[in-house]
């Protein structure tokens, strides 16, 4: 199976993110597309696993192996915790939505950390931009102002809204390079005071709910591999199946071999 392949056939939730997500959209934006697929239990029982993550199929579209998606929502990875906060969604089944409702066991403290380290990476570059060039890259100005008000809204209300809201006009003006630099630069060290401040009595928990992620994980393994049940029982019902060949009266060499994949 082609890592493609996966995401055609068995993506469990996908939306739009980026701009048009965040309520920033204009005519010449692109439309960035997220997903999430569940590779079937029975591709992990072989030496080669199936991908953690998949490019495309088309252009701005990337998607993630349920597990790798759990695993970094559990950090606080701004990327996931938005993506499960999208407004766009394009396709859902009962899976995707049983992880939808999860969304509120991913959050946590570690949410502001994670958020705000991501900011001072993307601040650092604006600096390294402003000293070469003289200014920074205004859209990268604006969705680092957008970011660190969610990060902000977050910490304080325990709730994650992407959408830029009755902000929009204010960052778009940012992006457009309407706004000083030393102007942003104050809005970027007054939010992240704002978010600090807030983390003192946050309503955030002071880590997600891992037990009941892993449940939500384990159960769709499961039902994947009893899904797959009914082929591997055709096969062993098929006379002299799971005889292997070069081995005297089809003795096995082991269990598990010899049966077709």
């Amino acid at each position: 199976m082609q890592p493609q392949d996966l995401v055609r056939d068995h993506t469990v939730y996908a939306c739009v993110m980026g701009s048009r997500a965040f309520g920033l959209a204009t005519d010449a934006s692109d439309t960035d597309r997220r997903g999430v697929f569940v590779a079937p239990t029975p591709l992990f029982w072989r030496f080669e696993k199936p991908p953690t993550h998949v490019e495309g199929p088309g252009e701005e579209r990337f998607s993630w192996e349920l597990e790798r998606f759990c695993e970094l929502g559990l950090r606080g990875n701004p990327n996931i915790l938005e993506c499960l906060h999208s407004p766009l969604v394009e396709h859902v089944d009962d899976t995707g939505r049983e992880l939808l409702s999860l969304r509120g066991a991913f959050l946590s403290r570690r949410a502001y950390d994670t958020f705000t380290g991501y900011a001072l990476g993307q601040r650092r570059k604006l600096d390294a931009d402003v000293r070469v060039t003289g200014a920074p890259r205004w859209k990268h100005a604006m969705h680092l102002l957008r970011l660190l008000a969610s990060a902000r809204d977050l910490t304080r209300t325990g709730e994650l809204r992407i959408g830029a809201g009755n902000r929009r006009e204010a960052l778009l003006a940012v992006k457009r390079g309407e706004v000083p630099w030393a102007e942003v630069e104050r809005r970027m060290v007054r939010l992240a005071a704002e978010a600090e401040e807030a983390l003192r009595g946050s309503p955030l928990p002071p880590e997600p709910d891992h037990a009941r992620v892993a449940d939500f994980l384990h159960r769709v393994r499961r039902a994947s591999a009893l899904r797959a049940e009914p082929d591997r029982r055709s096969v062993r019902d098929v006379p002299g199946a799971g005889r292997v060949v070069g081995h005297p009266a089809g003795l096995h060499p082991g269990p598990g071999l010899g049966v077709p994949e």
